[in-house]
Order: C-alpha cells, then structure tokens, then sequence
C-alpha cells in the first residue's frame, strides 16, 4: 500500500469517527446521525410498530351489538410486570426508539440538533399507548411538546396525547384540548380527521351521543383511508340508530354500503343487516327486503357472514309469525362457523322464549343453559335469564322423571314377545347405520364401550330443537367439551388423519420422506375386518332386555316416583305458568295411576282449582262433590265452601312451620322431629315440605348428634334436590360436615374460656328449673354481670343448666363452692367443667363420656 492511499484511508476513518459525534454541531455531524437514525434504528422500529397493529387488528373482535369504538384496540385488565411488553412488536418499536435517542440525540447548546429525535419520541408514545402503557405513552408526548415546541410533529403529539387521556379516562380534558387543537388554521386533512374522530370517541365514553355526531361526520369526511371512512360512517349509522333518528341511520349505512370493496365487507354486511333491524314492517316492502338478504345469502363473499345474514332472515320471519321457518334459521345461523359469542347467545335465547311459549319447558331450559354458556356474567340480561332458568328447575327434573319412569314402566308392562320386538328393531336401526358407515371406510361410531345413551321415551323433540343447545352431552352437541373429553370426537379425528396422511411415525419432518407413503387404505380395511358386528353387545336386542325391571318392588317404586312427578308438574303448570291444559293432563294421568293416598286428595283440589280456571263446569261440580262427601272434615273442603278461609287457614303450611319454627327455638327438638314426620304425608307435593325437613334436621343434629345430622341431611337432598333446601342440605354436607367430623377436644392450657355445667335427666326438668333460677338470684346477688345461665338440651334423656362465662378451670371450681356452700341452693347430681370449646364439641358429636379422657 503506498502512501497516498494510506493518507486517504487515515483521513477517511478520522472523518468517520469525528462524524460519529453528538457534541459538536457541525453539517456532517448533525446530517450523519439523522441519516443513521432515520434510515435504520427508526426505519426497523418503524415496521416493527406497524407490524403490531396488523395483529391488533387481525385479533381484534368488533361487537356489532353496541357502537364500535372508533379506534380497534382490545384493553387488556391484566396487570404485567415492570419491563414486559404485552406484544412483541412494540417492545421492539420501543426498543428502536429509545436506542435512537440514546445513539444519536444532539442536545448541544439547549437545543436538539438532530431533526429526527422528535420522530423517535413519537414513535416511543404511540408504541407505549399500543401496549396499553397510557402513563407513559402521555410522559413521550408530553416529553415532545414541552422540548420540541417548533418540531414538525408538534400536532400529531397534541392529537396522540389527547388519544392517551382518553384512555386514561380523562375525556374531557380531551375535549378541551381537542377543540383547541381543530380551531387552528394548520392542520392537514389526516390531522382533522384523527382530531375529530378522537373528540366523537371522548363524547362517546361520555354518553353525549348527540355531540359526537359532527365530529364524526368530519373526520369521515376528511380521512384518506378508506378503511377508516367505512368504519366512522357505521359508527355514525349507528349513534343515529341510538337516537331513533332512523332515516339517518340508514343514509349512514348506505355510505358505507356504496364503498363497496374498497373498505373491509364485514362493515358492509352489517351495513345492510342494519338497515334490516330499522325496516318498517308496516309500510315498508316486504318483499324487497327478503330478496335483499336472499341476496346476500347467496354471495360467495359473504360467507363468512352466513351467521349474521341467517339470523337476520329468522328475524324476518318472527316478525311474520313464521315462527317454523323462523326457527329454521336459528339454528342456521347457530350452524354456521362464527367467532360471534353475543350473537350465539341471542339465538339461543330466542330459541329458548320460542320453546317457552310453546310450553315445551325441558327444551327451554336447555337453551336457556346455552344461552348463560355464551352471555358475559357482567350483562344486566344474565341476571333475568338465569332467574327465568332458575324458575324451570323443578319442571325440568320432574318431566325427567315422569319421562324416564314411564317409558320404563311402559317396557315393563309389555308382553315379553313385544320388548323383545321392540329392542330388536332398535338395534336393527343401529346396525344398518353401523355397516352404512363402514361401507365409506369408516369404523362405526357404536362399538363396544362407546354406546348410545338408552331413552326409550315416546316423546317428540319439537322443530326448535333441530340445533341442540351448547353442552348437551345428549343431543351430539360436544361444542363445548374439550376434544380429548370425547371418544367419538378423538376416533374420528383419528380416522381422518389416517385416512388424509396414512400411518406415520412421531418424528420431524412427518409429511415428508419415505415414510410418507400412503398407508389409510390398508389400515382402515385392516381395521374394519377385526369389527365383528355380532359379537357387540350394543346391536344385541337382549343387552337392553336385562336392563328392565321385573321385580315388583322396584316396579312399584318407579310408580310411585312417577305419580310424585306429575303431581309437581300438575301443580306448577296450574299455579306458576297457568298452563292449565298440560296441569289437567298431569294430574288427571296421576289419579288414574293408583297413586299414593296421600297425593289423592290434594291433586283433586288442585285440578279442581284448574277446572275452576278452565270454566269446566261439569267436571268442576263432580270434583267439588267428591271432596264433600269423601273428605267433609279435610281443609281442602273448607276451602271448597268457604274460598277466602284459603287466606286466614291459621293449619296453613306457612303457619305450621312458624309454630314447627317456635318449638325448635324452645328446644323442643323431640316434639319438633315428631312432628315434622307427621307432616311429610300431609304436605306431601307442597312447597313448604322441604323446609319442614330441613328444619327437622336442625332438630335431629341437637338431640342426636353429627352422625344423624349427616344422614338427615342426605335424606334432604337426595329427595329435594331442586329446592333452595335441598341444595342447602347438600352444601352442608360438602363442606360443613367434613370439618365438623374432624373437631378434636382441646387442652385445657390454651382456653380462657369456661362453663360450668350441672346434668340432670329428662325426668328433673322442674329441678333443673328451680336450680336455674336460684342461680340466677345468686349472680344477681353478687353482681357478677359477664356471668350467664342457660338450659340447654344434650339429648333426649339429659338436659344441662350451664353457666357461661368463666375465665378459667379453677374460676369455674371456684364458682362451684360458692353454690354449694349457699344453703338455698341444692345442687344434686353430676357437675363438670369444661372449656366453651370443647362444650361445643360436645354438643354436635354427643362424646361427653369421652371428655373425661382429655382432663
């Protein structure tokens, strides 16, 4: 190398180095890093951020049953810790922006040198405001504001620190701010259209639906994106569809609808589904509109929208009373692909009210089911549809078990040529769908182990129900159950692959290679020769033979659970729906199937009473009569003769459990018990039943013990399950009874608590009574005022006058001497101490024998 070049290569590598400075403000300097910095640490951050907002809007969800927000941007409530990024993208935008101005910032002599250093903190606060880090995404703007008062950029920072405070909740400063900024005279048109689209969202958040209407008419105006021009013009469709200006409404939509391709279809669709919703049925025509949506139905481009676009054609025909075809359409709409959860939660719900008012209540909670499945909790409509759901629990668990139990009886009652006839054809039905799926080179979905679910119910499944509700594991609906939950998912997915890629290894690179070969033919045919049909028990008609009973006893009890049925339903249809015709029919059924006797007289008051609601006169007068002269001493009679006698009869079932109530408060607890199974026949299908039983437990747990206690409770809600009793019962035995079997006596050196307690048997109630008295005199007496008697009940041959309040042992054997050593004080009998805790266990186990084992 000569002289010359290394001259040059020196001169050059100084000039580089020198160039590389951020303190000395020379054309070279200032000129190299806002190359640099534009043209690669911003330019990547740059793509990076813009990256970002294509996953945004890419996995942004609009819901188009409320007014869009202006800008797509799902906030996410989930906190992240210091230094995480929500996207990866933004991260690295702001990453790029800060080694920007880290690298190549030129604060020299107060003033930034570098023209580019204000387009790094812009790029920092729109990259922080992506990420849903408002605070300080406003520092970034701000930051921009206060130091680069000339910059170029100095509006966008005004428009995106006003778009952060509206974030932050603080609208209207934004609005203040945001005027000011649209009453200058230098703003470019993509700057009036951001201002303005920002102020309609603050006055949105604000509810002032009507002053975000201009601003939004502007920035749809002035915005060159047309992307952006759709999307404002729905909006501003739909704030006039909030104030019931419809005209407007529709000329928004016919905005967007007339951009056609040139702004995304989806705000097109639900442009036209729109103006469906505000058609006026009355003086509107019909049949325009139905060729309207026959239209977009048959659009290829619409099909992902097939939804949308069914459940607008149902709508359609509901609003005709077509209600057959409109149902059709449901259930379209519900079969179509549709990452739309509200609108799937709107089919169902209507599918449910349909299934409602067609009395069809098993159906109906069904869907009421699906409906909560897709509807948020935080919806003021969850809270009425689960109570309206709440309300159809006992209807749908005595149909259950009036349908069950009278389908088995029917099968019982044939002849056994007949049942054997019968299942024949039902497993005949099975095979032939089993070879017409293996014809196709299918395994058949019935082999053993996975059989169908036995209902040999006669009952019809109406039209509505042609989709079944989400969840019903029944009805071949599996939506909602993970994949690898279900068998018949798992082997069909399994049949499809091998049937797509053949038999492959678990290894890299699995579609490629030798090992690709094709091999489902074969597999399958393999597969389907090892089926032997006759060997399952599933196709073989004496497999659902031995599952029915013969013995009279279970058959006689399945009678019994059937009559109790139709009697609830009877009742509930007459006093809860009004449905008079399906009440008469159940309790006529159930009088006509040799019922218990103690159902007979009240489901002939209650089908008098449905009688009497039908204007059936004659059968009305038969009833009537029956009661009379069968049952003149009843209070069914009573009401017969006397109607308002209903309201005073003090033998009531609300009276008895407040007098049932008293005794168990007097802890008469033996009487209570008594009584309580006296009334169960004599309440027998009446409301107030399980709160007498539940009761009767309290009552059980006081005189017997944790033991008893837990077996009433079992009794409760195995027979009330659908009652808030019952449901009571079980959640005490879930997590009461547990802990209270655990209890374990305590020491006496770890208590500060104590009582004092004197046992006398049943018998000396009236010494206990005395005793209690005199001690009360003697507390008075020596004004011990934190000094307490009780009596209290141990168990049916012990009761026990206690004295509460003592600090200790020896405070309580203390206590003890002092009556004892009183001469109008007889104390005759056992008297123990014990600490208050351990009295408690003795109370709820009854192991006061076992007390004595600890001290």
């Amino acid at each position: 190398m000569n002289t010359f070049t290394r001259i040059s290569l020196f001169l050059l590598t100084a000039a580089a180095i020198l160039s590389c400075s951020r303190k000395k403000n020379s054309f070279v300097n200032r000129n190299y890093h806002a190359i640099t910095s534009e043209y690669n640490t911003l330019y990547n951050g740059g793509l990076a951020y813009e990256q970002g907002k294509e996953e945004i809007n890419q996995n942004y969800a609009d819901n188009y049953w409320d007014i869009l927000p202006v800008e797509r941007l799902a906030l996410d409530e989930n906190i992240i810790l210091p230094d995480s990024v929500r996207n990866q993208n933004f991260g690295i935008a702001e990453e790029k922006a800060v080694k920007a101005i880290q690298k190549h910032s030129m604060q020299i002599g107060g003033k930034e040198r570098n023209p580019q250093i204000d387009e790094a903190y812009l790029l920092l606060g729109k990259s922080r405001y992506f990420d849903q880090r408002f605070v300080p995404a406003l520092d970034a703007f701000n930051y921009i504001l206060y130091r680069y008062p000339a910059s170029d950029n100095i509006t966008h920072a005004r428009i995106w620190r006003e778009k952060t405070n509206i974030r932050l909740g603080n609208e209207k400063l934004a609005i203040k701010n945001l005027k000011k900024i649209l009453d200058s005279d230098k703003l470019n048109d993509e700057d009036i259209a951001d201002a303005s689209s920002s102020l309609a969202q603050a006055y949105i958040n604000l509810q002032y639906i009507d002053s975000a209407v201009v601003p939004l008419q502007n920035a749809s105006e002035f915005t060159r994106n047309n992307a952006e021009k759709g999307r404002y013009y729905y909006i501003l469709g739909q704030l006039y569809d909030r104030m019931d200006q419809l005209a407007a409404a529709n000329a928004s939509f016919d905005k967007v609808i007339d951009l056609k391709r040139k702004s995304p279809r989806i705000y097109l669709v639900n442009a036209h589904i729109q103006k469906a919703r505000n058609f006026d049925f009355q003086n509107g025509d019909r049949a325009q509109l139905l060729a309207l949506l026959r239209d977009l139905e048959k659009d290829r481009e619409n099909r992902p929208f097939l939804d949308k676009i069914y459940f607008q054609i149902g709508e359609y025909y509901n609003r005709l009373d077509s209600v057959e075809t409109a149902v059709d359409y449901y259930n379209r709409s519900l079969r179509s692909p549709s990452s739309d959860i509200f609108l799937k939660s709107i089919n169902y719900e209507i599918l449910a009210n349909i299934n409602f008012d067609e009395a069809n209540y098993q159906q109906a909670g069904k869907y009421f089911d699906s409906t909560l499945t897709y509807m948020s909790p935080d919806l003021l409509e969850f809270r009425t549809i689960s109570k309206k759901r709440e309300n159809l629990a006992d209807v749908i668990l005595y149909e259950e078990i009036a349908e069950e139990t009278d389908s088995i009886l029917r099968l019982a009652n044939m002849s056994e040529n007949d049942r054997l006839q019968y299942f024949t054809t039902y497993t005949d039905t099975l095979r032939a769908r089993a070879v017409k799926t293996m014809e196709f080179g299918e395994l058949p979905v019935y082999t053993a182990g996975i059989g169908p679910r036995t209902n040999f119910s006669q009952t019809n499944i109406p039209a509505s129900a042609s989709v079944p509700p989400a969840g019903d594991l029944n009805s071949g609906n599996t939506g909602n159950i993970f994949y690898f939950y279900n068998p018949i998912r798992v082997s069909r997915g399994a049949q499809d692959f091998l049937r797509t890629w053949g038999s492959r290894e678990l290894a890299d690179n699995w579609r490629y290679g030798s090992r690709a070969m094709n091999q489902s033919t074969v597999n399958a045919e393999e597969r389907l020769m090892d089926i032997n049909l006759d060997n399952d028990p599933i196709y073989d008609p004496q497999t659902y033979l031995a599952q029915i009973p013969t013995e009279a006893l279970v058959l006689d009890s399945l009678s019994a659970q059937r009559n109790r049925a139709n009697y609830q339903l009877g009742v509930i249809y007459n006093e809860k729906y009004r449905e008079y015709a399906l009440a008469a029919n159940r309790l006529e059924f159930m009088l006509n199937s040799n019922p218990q006797q103690s159902l007979i007289l009240p489901a002939k008051y209650n089908l008098y009473s449905v009688y009497k609601a039908q204007n059936r006169i004659d059968d009305l007068q038969r009833l009537e009569q029956d009661i009379l002269q069968n049952y003149p001493d009843s209070r069914y009679a009573a009401f017969i003769r006397n109607p308002q006698s209903v309201q005073m009869d003090e033998s009531s079932p609300e009276n008895v459990y407040e007098q049932l109530y008293r005794k168990f408060e007097t802890q008469n607890f033996a009487e209570v018990i008594e009584q309580s199974n006296a009334y169960r026949s004599q309440y027998n299908g009446n409301s107030i039943l399980p709160k007498i039983e539940l009761l009767k437990t309290q009552a059980i747990a006081r005189l017997y013990g944790i033991d008893a206690y837990e077996n009433s409770l079992q009794y409760v809600a195995a027979n009330y399950p659908q009652s808030p009793e019952g449901q009571k019962a079980q959640q005490l035995l879930n997590t009461a009874i547990p802990s209270l079997k655990n209890l374990e006596f305590v020491a006496d050196s770890t208590q500060t608590n104590f009582k004092l307690v004197l046992a006398f048997s049943e018998s000396e109630n009236v010494i206990a009574d005395s005793l209690e008295i005199q001690i009360e005199k003697k507390l008075e007496e020596l004004d011990y005022r934190k000094i307490k008697t009780s009596r209290d009940v141990y168990n049916a041959e012990q009761t026990f006058v206690v004295i509460h309040g003592l600090s200790s042992r020896s405070a309580a054997q203390g206590f003890l001497e002092l009556l004892q050593k009183d001469k109008n004080i007889k104390i005759e009998g056992e008297a123990f101490v014990m600490s208050a805790e351990n009295y408690r266990i003795v109370q709820i186990k009854k192991n006061l024998r076992n007390l004595s084992n600890l001290n």
